[in-house]
């Protein structure tokens, strides 16, 4: 299993510079951590980040911690029972579950995409899990999705819901790209607008506010006295692990959350160049053979490159590692048909290499006809030609490049 920095697509950003100006500043304020779960003034700026989001609440309901892995070790840990997960799913989940040796539930999500299981998958799965002695407790699911980049349309996202609310299933939503929508008149809903006393939300911030590198994320739960004492239990699970924020860290991220001009501009740009960059990958995997569903959020693809046979997944995966000179995954590390040559492509590592090549193509206006990522595009169709055996073709289905939904 690769390790989690592998795991997670790249958003192929440069660093803002307000970025390292609040670490130094927050760094001159004083050394050492945050209080486990999120200082106040952290946890102020997450609500304000949250009601904007029309999720208010108040900072009691919620908790902040050094990546997305520590926040579900800790909302898995508070709860008990088994996980159930989306197949495919973001490929650190499952680690993460199995670290508590709890069994991991998969079911198949629809053929539109999406992370969310199809309901009827979704009882079946969980009748069959119980009547075989297991107990599966929780549905993690995300609405906007990696491996695929797919958006689950709301009916489908509002009868999962009511799936899991009739098996008596509590739901982690990770919400972490529901930032990142491509397109306007794309429509992301959240369980917790649908099912507020059960839902825990949980965001990775590092696919939009913060770099990348940088682990920082939050959870906001329940306000109820079911979702406090969850929390309660959740924040002495993070405080066990030392599972906390640096102060410059926190600072700076404190900042980010309130989300002024110069972050807001950042963000909206980053999401303009991720939906054209990711337009044009698609052009290039669609033209060369590959079959892929359109990307409608964050800054992965997940192609099927060839045919279905032994290790297909893994064979693609050794393939375009190599062509590409930047690690691909296999869909069997999210939990798919190992037989099944499906990949996730990182639309982020057509940005460049360095913070230069990336500012670049933040900037342009046409990032595909920028020469370095022009170069990429052009590796990859070469790359997706050799595994299909099909020779480029022109007119193939687009998601153009409409504005972003930021």
């Amino acid at each position: 299993m690769p390790w989690v920095w592998d795991v997670r697509p790249d958003p192929g950003l440069p660093v803002p510079a307000y970025w390292a100006g609040q670490i130094l500043a927050a760094g001159a304020e004083g050394a050492g951590a945050e209080v486990p779960g999120g200082g106040p003034v952290l946890l102020e700026a997450a609500d304000g980040y949250w009601t904007r989001r029309g999720l208010p609440g108040g900072p009691g309901q919620l908790l902040a911690a050094p990546g997305a892995e520590p926040l579900l070790l800790a909302v898995l840990s508070a709860s008990g029972g088994d996980p159930v997960l989306a197949r495919p799913a973001a490929a650190w989940q499952a680690p993460v579950a199995h670290l508590l040796g709890r069994n991991v539930h998969t079911v198949p999500t629809a053929a539109e995409g999406g992370g969310v299981p199809d309901p009827f998958a979704l009882l079946e799965t969980v009748r069959r899990a119980r009547a075989d002695g297991a107990d599966p407790r929780l549905l993690v699911l995300s609405a906007a999705d990696d491996p695929t980049g797919t958006v689950t349309a709301p009916e489908l996202l509002h009868e999962t819901c009511e799936a899991a609310a009739e098996a008596g299933l509590l739901i982690v939503s990770d919400e972490t790209y529901a930032d990142t929508l491509h397109h306007r008149e794309t429509v992301m809903l959240s369980p917790a607008e649908m099912l507020p006393e059960h839902t825990v939300v949980l965001t990775d911030l590092g696919a939009t506010l913060v770099p990348s590198d940088v682990p920082a994320a939050l959870a906001r739960f329940p306000g109820t006295d079911h979702g406090r004492s969850w929390r309660a239990r959740a924040e002495r699970v993070l405080a066990s692990i030392r599972a906390v924020l640096p102060a410059p860290v926190a600072g700076a991220t404190a900042y980010v959350l309130t989300e002024p001009p110069e972050v807001t501009a950042h963000t909206a740009a980053a999401v303009r160049l991720h939906a054209r960059t990711a337009a044009a990958a698609y052009r290039a995997i669609t033209e060369s053979g590959g079959v892929c569903r359109p990307p409608k959020a964050g800054f992965q693809l997940y192609p099927t490159a060839g045919s279905p046979g032994p290790n297909a997944a893994a064979l693609a995966e050794e393939h375009l590692t190599a062509a590409l000179g930047h690690r691909v995954l296999g869909g069997h590390r999210f939990g798919d048909d190992p037989q099944e040559p499906r990949v996730r492509i990182d639309i982020g590592a057509l940005h460049g290499s360095t913070e230069a090549e990336r500012r670049t193509a933040l900037a342009a206006a046409d990032p595909a006809a920028v020469p370095h990522v022009a170069a990429a595009l052009a590796a990859l169709r070469t790359a997706f030609t050799t595994l299909t055996g099909v020779a480029a073709v022109s007119g193939s289905a687009d998601t153009g490049t409409r504005g972003s939904g930021v």
